[in-house]
């Protein structure tokens, strides 16, 4: 079991607006309904369960190429603390050729180095890429994960090898000091259609998630993230289908919605008193299309404390990773580490303008979102 200790507080994002972009007609402007305030946090609170979300973790081309050991070893003890761990596994395990972008499959030790190495405790398989190799790579990488469950403890949710397993992951119950929190993850599609059955993907089908959150509510769910794939890439902004699901979510009864798929951060808010982060970005990929080398990491906290008021949900916590390719920060491969916690090491850098980089979007987005440090 992990020890439970809170991560400092960094960064928490506010509503988050693109520069210069353009609402899309008929989308709603932020008014005061959408700027609700985080509720403040209690530190030192007892029974405290803390989930620990990142974005798309990739392999491309090019990082198969590369010592894979370096990717997350930054943010790894970020991840280890937490009682949870959660990633969006942007890839199937589909066997060899190993393949990078636009049908990606990734070799098998790549998920052990994620949950072994890492802490990843949950992978998400609720994305567009998921089924590159079609339902006989999905089911491969099911059945890598089924392993990987039985003998490091990792969980999947997002997909399903048959029914059972679909009722068992979908929602995927956590539970730890007596708090049950229930994943919910689908996405809006996928590059591949399925040609069988079974295994089967979570979509973005309102019957089928709605049904999914009753499930959580019937299995003694104390709360329920939704995770959905979702969203216009490169965008900071979020999208009108984004606003009309978030705003059905909250009428569902989820308390926090956190996304990912646009490969870059995108705006938060709250909806309702909900707390919506539209898009984590990338955690590790080969990207260097403007901003896509930014990402976020969102920290969720329960706690269950009979004198404030028994179970609740503190504040997202939300740090800003960047991803360093390989030459920049080190000589052979790729490095994605905490922004805040290199903001001062510039001679660091193989590559100084890349530390130049890292901050420059930093800042860029920070102001795009109008963030306050």
């Amino acid at each position: 079991m992990k020890q439970t200790r809170l991560l400092s507080l960094l960064l928490l994002l506010p509503v988050c607006a693109i520069l210069g972009a353009q609402e899309p007609s008929g989308f709603p402007s932020f008014s005061d309904q959408y700027q609700i305030p985080f509720p403040k946090a209690i530190r030192n609170a007892p029974d405290t369960v803390s989930i620990v979300i990142i974005g798309d973790v990739m392999m491309h081309a090019k990082q198969l190429e590369r010592d894979h050991r370096t990717f997350l070893e930054q943010v790894a003890p970020a991840l280890r603390e937490a009682d949870f761990a959660v990633a969006n596994m942007e890839f199937p395990l589909g066997g060899e050729p190993y393949t990078g972008y636009p049908s990606f499959s990734t070799p098998d030790y790549y998920a052990r180095y994620a949950a072994r190495d890492c802490g990843i405790d949950v992978f998400l398989t609720g994305n567009n890429h998921v089924l590159d190799r079609g339902s006989k790579g999905l089911r491969r990488t099911l059945d890598v994960y089924a392993q990987l469950r039985d003998s490091l403890g990792v969980r999947q949710t997002g997909a399903a090898r048959d029914r059972q397993e679909l009722e068992e992951s979908y929602p995927l119950i956590l539970s730890r000091h007596g708090i049950r929190i229930a994943l919910v993850n689908f996405t809006y599609g996928t590059n591949s259609g399925q040609d069988t059955e079974w295994p089967k993907i979570n979509y973005m089908r309102r019957e089928e998630v709605a049904a999914a959150i009753r499930r959580a509510r019937r299995q003694d769910a104390d709360f329920v993230i939704a995770l959905p794939h979702w969203g216009t890439e490169y965008r900071l902004q979020h999208d009108a289908n984004q606003q009309s699901w978030a705003e059905w979510l909250v009428g569902e009864g989820v308390d926090a919605i956190v996304g990912s798929h646009p490969h870059v951060v995108q705006d938060s808010t709250h909806i309702q008193g909900v707390p919506v982060i539209y898009s984590l970005g990338n955690a590790i990929s080969n990207m260097s299309i403007i901003n896509s080398r930014l990402g976020l990491a969102a920290t969720l906290r329960f706690v269950d404390d009979p004198v404030r008021g028994g179970k609740r949900m503190l504040e997202p916590e939300l740090r800003f990773l960047w991803c360093t390719l390989p030459g920049m920060l080190l000589p052979d491969s790729y490095a994605s580490l905490f922004v805040k916690e290199w903001a001062n090491r510039r001679n660091d850098w193989l590559t100084p303008d890349d530390f130049d980089n890292m901050i420059s979007t930093w800042e860029r987005v920070k102001d795009a979102c109008g963030i306050e440090d």
